[in-house]
């Protein structure tokens, strides 16, 4: 089974991904609300994949895309992003995320995604 780390500043955001994920046959490794705590974490679970907020505090998704990535090269990261936020998006990409799920999130989109990415 696919194990994900979940990152986003927003608990309740969280969940509702912890959610859709397990419907979706995904294991949840773990949940960190912000970058710094997403490597801490992405070091000890060892994910098959991140789902990485952009705007968080303390370090946001793009700092903490290029720590994962320097620790792990194959790192398969999904970056999540709101509405408006394609720049970053596309900033996240060159830096080796895998793919993107765009907020408010449907349910099967975001599975759909993760799958991808898994090679599922």
């Amino acid at each position: 089974m696919v194990r994900v780390l979940i990152v986003d500043d927003a608990a309740f955001m969280r969940k509702l991904l912890k959610n859709i994920l397990f419907t979706g046959g995904f294991d949840i490794a773990g949940e960190a609300e912000n970058g710094k705590q997403a490597v801490e974490l992405y070091k000890q679970l060892k994910p098959d994949i991140v789902t990485m907020d952009i705007v968080m505090p303390e370090m946001n998704g793009i700092e903490a895309l290029k720590e994962i990535r320097k620790i792990d090269p194959n790192a398969k990261v999904v970056m999540c992003t709101a509405v408006g936020q394609e720049q970053m998006v596309k900033t996240a990409i060159k830096l080796g995320a895998k793919g993107y799920i765009v907020k408010p999130f449907q349910a099967s989109k975001v599975i759909e995604e993760l799958k991808r990415v898994a090679e599922l």
